[in-house]
């Protein structure tokens, strides 16, 4: 018998939809699933979602949403992902990787020069090692009630087309991070 608990590849799916049932096969239905809880905000579902399942259950997700942000003076749109998971088990065997990938290569369909992310301090290396880079400044959302708040997660960025560079000056998410 081997040790290997599956001889079959996973593979990356286009899921077309992602519910908090799907969020809760992956995560368990515990209160705070992506640990920012504490940060207080309201976040956008996601539009695209990409999934990989195993033995029939999803195991993995990350989700798109195409976003209107402004860069110093430039406004523009930024493709955000967000809502990457992956099942505690099943952790540690590139499926972050794999999942986050495949919907970079749908995201550069979508027309925007760059992805955009929020993520936990302890994740910045994972996102480094698959090409993201932290932004060197704040970033503005906006929250309900017209309130603007500094994003407490650590934004990251990577390019979707060769050749494309992230304006300097300060960043604004015109719409709730995703």
């Amino acid at each position: 018998m081997s040790d290997n608990p599956s001889s079959v590849a996973p593979h990356v799916v286009r899921l077309p939809q992602y519910s908090k049932a799907d969020q809760e096969e992956i995560l368990g239905n515990g209160d705070d699933p992506f640990g920012v809880a504490s940060t207080g905000l309201t976040w956008l579902p996601k539009e695209e979602h990409f999934g990989i399942r195993h033995e029939d259950r999803l195991v993995a997700h990350a989700g798109l949403r195409r976003l209107p942000v402004a860069i110093g003076d430039d406004e523009t749109e930024v493709v955000g992902v967000g809502g990457v998971a992956v099942a505690p088990g099943m952790q540690g065997r590139g499926l972050a990787r794999l999942v986050v990938t495949a919907a970079l290569e749908h995201a550069r369909t979508m027309g925007p020069q760059h992805a955009l992310l929020f993520c936990r301090p302890p994740l910045v290396p994972l996102y480094r090692r698959l090409g993201w880079h932290p932004l060197g400044t704040d970033v503005l959302v906006e929250q309900p009630e017209d309130r603007l708040v500094t994003m407490p997660l650590r934004t990251m960025v990577t390019p979707l087309r060769d050749g494309a560079r992230w304006s300097s000056g300060p960043v604004r998410l015109f719409s709730l991070p995703m």
